[in-house]
């Protein structure tokens, strides 16, 4: 611990802090539905989209969950117009600039994850000095999946550890999970206990392939932008209903 005192929140009664999960990550689904439904462009439901995440994160670190991994924009996510992928690039930078100092206040640790390389150079210039910032931070770790694919990121892992066997500095038979897991993006961060996913697709859309093995789904029909405290507090009470037995038997 810091010198800072980490205060958690009441609970709500019906969820028992022994069984929360230490790492959720969500897939922030149904931004450009809600704008159309409300008459706006695309672009508005992102806007609305990260108010959400934002309190998402604060009830995370308000109720101890150590961990908050969120799809913020995919491999294939380049595929939409450019008008809308230039929007986004705009906004996680702006949102970085304005949200960092609250980060640190509130003892935030902020990781990117995914092929940062191909980003704007502004915005990896924003995101390698957050995560220097915060990186000593402790209530939660943060990690946004950006530019992110699973297989893209399974592929890559492959390829440095062939580089090590090729340069003799690694044998085949050394070559297990846990190896392989220093290799991925999120190397140093548990995997997900609890995946959620909003707008009612029922698919992980190329998302913590590797990492997601026993991870519980909770589907929700509500689209990303008014999915708030009760709405996680709903997927927590169900994540608590699980058996998780890890493919093993009580």
């Amino acid at each position: 611990m810091t010198a800072k005192q980490i205060i958690l929140q009441e609970l709500p009664a019906d969820l028992d802090r022994e069984r929360l999960p230490r790492h959720v990550a969500v897939i922030m689904d149904g931004n450009g539905r809600w704008a159309k439904r409300q008459g706006l462009p695309r672009i508005m439901g992102h806007k609305r989209g990260v108010d959400a995440l934002k309190e998402l994160l604060r009830c995370c670190k308000d109720w101890g969950i150590e961990a908050l991994t969120a799809y913020a924009f995919s491999t294939e996510n380049w595929g939409r117009p450019l008008e809308e992928v230039d929007f986004l690039m705009t906004l996680f930078e702006r949102v970085l600039r304005q949200e960092l100092r609250e980060m640190m206040e509130e003892e935030v640790r902020i990781r990117f994850v995914g092929n940062l390389s191909a980003l704007p150079r502004s915005l990896q210039a924003e995101i390698e000095g957050s995560m220097a910032q915060t990186q000593h931070n402790q209530a939660v770790t943060f990690t946004v999946a950006t530019n992110y694919g699973g297989r893209q990121e399974i592929v890559e892992a492959c390829r440095a550890i062939a580089s090590q066997v090729q340069q003799g500095l690694l044998q085949p038979d050394q070559i297990d999970a846990a190896l392989f897991e220093r290799h991925l993006y999120t190397s140093g961060i548990c995997d997900p206990d609890l995946l959620i996913r909003t707008s009612g697709e029922m698919r992980i859309s190329n998302f913590l392939l590797w990492q997601m093995a026993y991870a519980e789904l909770y589907i929700t029909e509500t689209l990303w932008p008014d999915f708030d405290r009760a709405e996680f507090h709903r997927a927590l009470c169900a994540y608590q209903q699980r058996d998780r037995r890890f493919g093993k038997v009580r």
